[in-house]
């Protein structure tokens, strides 16, 4: 197996999708779950009713937490441990570069990712769906759904899965943070 991966997840307080209310990351390293992160984070934004509704994130909660600036500090050396892993990877990757480019964060141009979405359309094709809830429950992977780090652990477990039954270099892709899309694939 010998790749290392960081899965994540954000949750986001509004339509905007360019600031993050929660992420959760967790590293695999050797096909095993080494580290894992989750913050709530002060998107310094309104919140849209239908976001409070689906993470259960509220403007409260997240008062008193970190704007992501400082988080970012803690992320971006766990961020860049390996290549990037999300479920529907774009939304993840569009809505961490929308948010470092609003608060002005320089990071990489370009990163590799996979996305536990897309392969799961390839080596699990009779699933009802690929959603991430759909796939957890085929696979016995616990989930508290819309929950960044729970989230962010069953993604982790779909791509544990996935490297036991592919070469996961396949699915390999870029995302380009300056353009905000998929350049590769």
């Amino acid at each position: 197996m010998g790749d290392t991966y960081v899965a994540f997840d954000v949750e986001t307080p509004n339509h905007r999708n360019d600031r993050i209310s929660a992420i959760g990351v967790v590293v695999v390293e050797d096909g095993a779950q080494t580290t894992s992160f989750y913050s709530l984070v002060n998107p310094e934004t309104p919140f849209d009713s239908f976001n409070i509704r689906l993470t259960g994130i509220t403007p409260r909660m997240v008062q008193n937490q970190p704007a992501f600036p400082l988080l970012w500090e803690l992320l971006r050396p766990l961020m860049e441990k390996g290549t990037l892993c999300a479920h529907n990877a774009p939304f993840d990757l569009g809505v961490l570069g929308r948010c470092l480019t609003d608060y002005g964060l320089a990071w990489k141009a370009q990163a590799d990712y996979v996305c536990t979405c897309q392969i799961g359309r390839k080596l699990l094709p009779d699933a009802p769906n690929h959603r991430l809830n759909t796939l957890a429950e085929l696979l016995d992977l616990p989930l508290r759904h819309h929950n960044a780090l729970s989230d962010t652990k069953a993604c982790a477990g779909l791509l544990q899965y996935y490297q036991k039954h592919a070469n996961l270099r396949n699915f390999y892709r870029k995302y380009d943070f300056n353009n905000l899309r998929t350049v590769s694939g």
